[in-house]
């Protein structure tokens, strides 16, 4: 079942640790939650609540990162694991993630697809755009 949702996330905690091999050069580790912007329900009934933790290896702003996430819904969670790269001149992360994990109504879902985050209206707030393919 293909399927796309968007959710505005919000930086709920940040720790930045700079290396200083080369200017620009830092370690982020970052939290999110999130609520949907756009979401159609499905088996597992109504979005509870979403979270993310994700670590980026930064330079000037560009690099590779990588994360977990669980989204909690009315019968069942799901956990998912992504990695991507973000452009540090326009501000987009890309990247592609996976299911790995369901409880519930979930428990034997199986899920991959891309990911899009762009910046939000305020500052610490993104627009995560997901799509992909699951099967339960």
């Amino acid at each position: 079942m293909k399927r796309k949702h968007t959710y505005k996330v919000r930086v709920t905690r940040r720790e930045a640790l700079h290396v200083h091999d080369e200017y620009g050069h830092a370690l982020i580790l970052v939290e999110l939650e999130g609520e949907p912007v756009q979401y159609e329900v499905g088996v597992a009934g109504e979005f509870v609540s979403r979270r993310s933790v994700n670590f980026h290896d930064r330079i000037s702003g560009s690099g590779p990162m990588q994360g977990y996430a669980v989204t909690n819904f009315q019968y069942g969670s799901v956990y998912s694991r992504f990695e991507g790269h973000r452009d540090g001149n326009s501000k987009i992360t890309s990247g592609t993630w996976e299911t790995y994990k369901g409880t519930g109504k979930l428990d034997n879902i199986k899920g991959k697809g891309t990911f899009k985050v762009a910046s939000g209206e305020v500052q610490g707030e993104f627009i995560l755009d997901m799509e992909g393919d699951y099967e339960l």
